[in-house]
């Protein structure tokens, strides 16, 4: 059903398209004017005075690198088309921005837990350093010995850029309309049932974002767009006439 790109339903592969383009222009600008596209679109801390009210949604189209972007959206282009097909574009749209809004929404939760935690901990004078001066202290690779003003520097100073969490609900939905589809996985290469390949990937995340809330993965973001896909889902499912 799907021959290629060239298949894809419009949507996703404008997705796709935009999400490379935004990447080769990051590289661009880095290269010409050294000019980093991620910290003017992507998402900051609302308390950071790098926060921008676009950065809500313009971080959804933003990678660190080609890793991370061929990850995304293969994933998107494996299950995505499939959604949209089903769905209709404008569902389909629907769908894919509020869960990757949903994710931000989750991350930046997480992330004002562990702001208040540091806040709370630190002396007006540490804090005041890590205003005037943090995003010297980490342009320059150097790190705060105190961890809570390692972890405020972190969360005032650095993006969070990245398709995952709209992906992740993706991914979810894929496993809630078709459960029982097998899928092969690479490693190992065993085939596994959708339904489960989600949940597994689902308790996966969870744990990662109990375990490791620190890290550079936004896990509490992964999960947070497959919590708003499986409760947008469970609403379509009540106020349509539709099996979807």
């Amino acid at each position: 059903m799907n021959n290629g790109f060239a298949g894809l339903p419009p949507i996703v592969k404008n997705i796709i398209i935009l999400n490379i383009v935004m990447l080769l222009l990051t590289f661009a600008l880095k290269a010409v004017w050294g000019t980093d596209l991620n910290s003017i679109l992507g998402l900051y801390f609302p308390e950071s005075d790098h926060f921008r009210s676009w950065q809500i949604v313009s971080h959804m189209f933003m990678h660190g690198g080609l890793i991370h972007l061929f990850f995304n959206m293969f994933a998107l282009f494996m299950f995505g088309g499939v959604l949209e097909r089903v769905w209709g574009p404008q569902r389909f749209l629907i769908y894919y921005l509020i869960t990757g809004l949903g994710a931000a929404f989750t991350h930046e939760m997480v992330m004002w837990i562990q702001y208040t935690r540091s806040m709370a901990a630190l002396s007006p004078e540490e804090l005041q350093h890590i205003y005037d001066s943090g995003l010297e202290v980490l342009r320059s690779g150097k790190v705060y010995t105190v961890d809570a003003a390692q972890t405020l520097n972190t969360i005032l100073n650095t993006p969070t850029v990245g398709a995952s969490g709209a992906v992740f609900g993706v991914l979810l939905a894929f496993g809630m309309l078709f459960p029982n589809t097998q899928l092969m996985l690479i490693f190992p290469p065993i085939p596994i049932k959708a339904k489960y390949f989600v949940l597994a990937y689902g308790a996966i995340e969870l744990y990662l974002a109990v375990t490791s809330p620190g890290s550079n993965i936004a896990h509490a973001a992964h999960l947070g767009g497959m919590i708003f896909g499986y409760l947008l889902i469970r609403y379509w499912r009540k106020t349509t006439k539709t099996l979807y």
